[in-house]
Order: structure tokens, then sequence, then C-alpha cells
């Protein structure tokens, strides 16, 4: 489009870039609906899909495939998703499942566990694959996903670290940033016994014992407490558990966990 300016001087102007185009596919309208309107809300173009066959005829339209992984009658998104890895490679693919039975990878970039929380992490993986979409298939990092489910299960009061047998820092929770004063995005990396050298070698021993044992330790009574965790007064104590992991790289890891708990007088 152009326009002419007082001094006949053709000026062009062009337009914002084109929004995304998401393909939807669901067999339930509900979903549809209603992951579109909040997608179209968040800025996206949406392309929606109730069928393997209506979503196979529309792979030329879209830039990134949200595909819900069980349609039905035998059905899975994973049908399309094959066929649009083939015709179109660089087009990132989100699977939506009820369970994480199926491991993540394969022929799609993402999976995401639907229910609890799984418009906002569908949006974060779309923001992430926006800024990619050009380039090749990306994976998106589904690591940070993956641990936060463990601290939904654990509950919001918990202090929830996750490391290597090394004490290095792999997520911390919500909580846990706060009651350490730090942000979160400052501990992955980090090793806990370089940080907090008040921390006892038993410790770094219990930590590694359970890492390569894969045995579980508990502390109901803070006999050993959790010496980097600040406590209100002598009558409140940590209760800790520490249970092992396997962490994204294969590699062997821990859970640490510590409610804090009023001690009788």
């Amino acid at each position: 489009m152009t326009e002419p300016t007082s001094s006949n001087t053709v000026v062009s102007i062009t337009s914002g870039p084109k929004p995304i185009r998401v393909l939807l596919l669901d067999d339930s309208e509900e979903n549809l609906v209603l992951r579109a309107a909040i997608l179209r809300q968040k800025g996206y173009e949406v392309v929606t899909s109730a069928s393997i066959e209506e979503a196979e005829a529309k792979l030329d339209q879209i830039d990134i495939a949200v595909l819900d992984y069980h349609l039905g009658h035998g059905k899975f998104g994973t049908e399309v998703a094959d066929s649009l890895r083939r015709k179109r490679p660089q087009v990132p693919i989100i699977i939506l499942s009820a369970t994480l039975e199926r491991r993540f990878g394969g022929v799609a970039d993402m999976h995401l566990l639907k229910g609890y929380s799984s418009v906002d992490d569908l949006v974060n993986a779309l923001r992430s694959f926006e800024a990619k979409r050009r380039g090749k298939p990306v994976v998106v990092d589904a690591r940070d996903f993956f641990y936060s489910r463990i601290a939904m299960a654990m509950g919001e009061d918990v202090v929830l670290e996750i490391m290597d047998r090394d004490g290095n820092w792999q997520y911390v929770n919500d909580y846990a940033a706060s009651v350490l004063d730090k942000k979160r995005s400052w501990f992955p990396g980090q090793n806990l016994f370089d940080t907090y050298p008040q921390i006892s070698d038993e410790w770094r021993e219990i930590i590694r014992q359970v890492a390569d044992t894969r045995e579980t330790y508990i502390d109901r009574r803070g006999i050993r407490g959790a010496s980097h965790l600040p406590v209100k007064s002598a009558y409140w104590q940590w209760n800790v558990l520490v249970f092992p992991i396997k962490l994204s790289d294969d590699r062997d890891g821990v859970v640490m966990t510590a409610r804090l708990i009023q001690q009788k007088r």
C-alpha cells in the first residue's frame, strides 16, 4: 500500500507482521472453541479441525500445529503429526495428551499434559516456537514442565529443590526461591554446597547416597534439619524428604523437599 505526501513523494506503508497461524485438532467441539478463543485473545490466528482428514487438508495454511493425542475411535493426532513432518518439517508440533505415558520427543516437538494449567503451558510453548518457526524443527525443553508437575504434587507450602548427585540445582519451585530469597532463574547450574557452605558434609553424603542407591531419606524430627533454610524460631523445624529421580539427561539425581513444622514445646 502507498500513500502520496504533500511533496508528491510516494511513501510505502508496510503492514505489521502477520499473526501466527495455529492449527488446533480436537474431536471435542467444546475444547476447540475454548482453546481457539483463548489463542485469538493472545493474538494468534486459529485454524480449527475436528478430524484427521480436515486437519491434513489444512497443513499448508499453518505455522504451528497443536494436536490432541487421542481422538477416539482408534484415531490419534500423531497421524497428522507424521503427515506434517513429512510435508513441512519446519513446522513445530505440539501434542496434547491426558497422561505422560508417551515419551517426550519423537515426531512431536513437545508433549503437554491436558488439564491443570495446560492453557498457560500451551501459550508459553507457542511463544517459544514463534521466534523459531522459520528455522529448523525445534525441541522445547520440557524439563521445567515436568519438574513443575512434581512441585504441584508436593504442594505449594513445600520447599522443592531438584539437583544432581553433586548438589547442582536443576530446578526449584516458587516457594523455595522465595524462602532462599533469590529468583528461580538463578538456581539452575548453581551448587547448593558452594552457595551455602554451612551445610554439613553429612548432607552431601545423604544426597549422593539417595542418587546412587535409589533409596529415600526421611528426617521427620528435624535431627539434621536443613541448615540452608531459615526457621521462625527454635520451636520450628524443617521436615525433610529426599527421594531419587532420573534427570532429563539420564543422570541420577534427587528431589529434596522440606516442610516447616512446629515442634511441641
